[in-house]
């Protein structure tokens, strides 16, 4: 993890500050035409300068970074990029309290205007309906993807009629409801549901509620290539549902039908259903340890008519009783949470992924299939594929696996081409071998 001591060299080091109340929650300097102290676009004027140590084309800017800023700046504010050599670069969003500093939302000398945030939400639709026609497959989806659509620092999901917003940065929270006004306008949605999650108040000096819109139902019915799902923003995870497993839970059906199907981590259902509905699978038993998660799958399954086994369970522990039976599946999934959220918990979260994959191995029948998935970003394709080939090593005498496919989020999820960590999901599809 980046520290966070600065270089003596800045005369004006940017310290961290009390955290925000409400009232120092709105935006200054927002481009749009009817928001207070808009900049004019053609020119810098009264906007805050913050100047660099050193050149970074990357959206995210870390403190030890920031140099010199203008005492006018304000955590949330538009500011302005200055080279070493006084040179203007780009713009971007100011937090003092975080250790990225300066979230960045254009290069080039020219103040980014209102056409902005539109041309970005209209490339970002476009994708969506236009390219990928995700419209007709399904009623979830991924419309707004941080960084690798413009925005630094929020996601936007569009659940049937409501657009559910994560926020990671002070500034995205403080503009999320004029990004979502946009969206509307463009979508006809009705409602929307707002929220910064915990990670984000500590990290961005902040806190705040979630928050639902005025008559904003708690929970929704969604369909993914025919099959239903609730989505649930009271108790659910993330913006309530994960669109990016939705390219890998249509294909896994293909590889079901008549079998057996072990769905590990299940939270509320989505690869066994998909598994059962699509896929026609001979059985399915689906294993979590969140109560709540499953009794969402035991409504999704029965919104289906679905039959599937729910058990409430830990994964390890689920794992060495089926070894110790000798029972195997000719399918498992196995989807684990987030095990490395930064890069202190990097050993021990490869150490628990090993584990888990370990005795997943032992438990797939001879020829039968592994879908083995890390949401961790720090945890890179490389590692991830060394990792599986040692748990092979030691799940038993003579198991080896065959790589059949590598895969990731679905397209709404795009990586950013010269920012290779915006691609965080690796699934492997691995064929197991006696």
């Amino acid at each position: 993890m980046t520290s966070r001591k600065t270089s003596s060299e800045s005369p004006r080091p940017p310290a961290p500050a009390p955290q925000l109340g409400p009232a120092l929650l709105a935006p200054r300097f927002f481009f749009s035409a009817n928001s207070p102290g808009a900049p004019p676009t053609e020119s810098s004027a009264g906007i805050p300068s913050v100047h660099l140590r050193s050149v970074r084309k990357h959206p995210s800017l870390f403190r030890k970074l920031v140099g010199d800023v203008d005492r006018t700046a304000r955590a949330g504010d538009l500011v302005r990029l200055v080279s070493p050599q006084g040179e203007t670069l780009g713009y971007g969003y100011y937090n003092p309290m975080a250790e990225i500093a300066v979230r960045v939302w254009s290069w080039g000398p020219q103040p980014p205007g209102p056409e902005s945030v539109e041309q970005r939400l209209d490339r970002a639709l476009a994708l969506r309906r236009d390219l990928l026609r995700l419209d007709a497959q399904t009623t979830a989806q991924r419309l707004i993807h941080a960084e690798s659509d413009g925005f630094p620092g929020l996601v936007v999901d569009r659940y049937d009629d409501v657009l559910s917003a994560e926020t990671f940065s002070l500034a995205m929270y403080q503009r999320v409801d004029d990004v979502l006004d946009r969206l509307e306008a463009r979508l006809g949605t009705k409602h929307r549901v707002v929220q910064a999650p915990a990670k984000t108040h500590g990290q961005e000096g902040f806190t705040a509620p979630a928050r639902l819109s005025d008559g904003c139902p708690t929970s929704v019915i969604v369909e993914e290539f025919g099959t239903k799902f609730r989505v649930d923003f009271e108790a659910g995870h993330k913006t309530g549902f994960f669109c990016d497993q939705r390219d890998n839970r249509r294909q896994l059906a293909h590889y079901t039908k008549g079998r057996t199907v072990l769905d590990l981590c299940c939270y509320t259902g989505g690869f066994a259903l998909q598994a059962a509905v699509l896929g026609e699978a001979a059985s399915v038993t689906a294993v979590d340890l969140d109560e709540g998660a499953l009794a969402t799958a035991r409504a999704n399954a029965k919104l289906n008519r679905a039959n599937i086994r729910f058990v409430q369970d830990d994964a390890f522990q689920h794992m060495r009783n089926l070894i110790s039976e000798g029972k195997t599946y000719e399918v498992v999934i196995l989807d684990p949470p987030k095990l490395i959220r930064n890069r202190a918990e990097l050993e021990t979260g490869e150490r628990k992924h090993l584990d888990l994959n370990r005795l997943a191995l032992q438990i797939v029948a001879p020829g039968g299939l592994l879908l083995t998935c890390t949401c961790s970003g720090l945890l890179g394709e490389p590692e991830f594929l060394r990792l599986l080939q040692t748990a092979a090593r030691q799940a038993g005498t003579g198991r080896t696996i065959q790589i059949l496919q590598r895969t990731g989020a679905a397209a709404d999820h795009p990586v950013l081409g010269d920012v290779p960590e915006t691609e965080y999901l690796h699934a492997a599809w691995l064929r197991v071998l006696e």
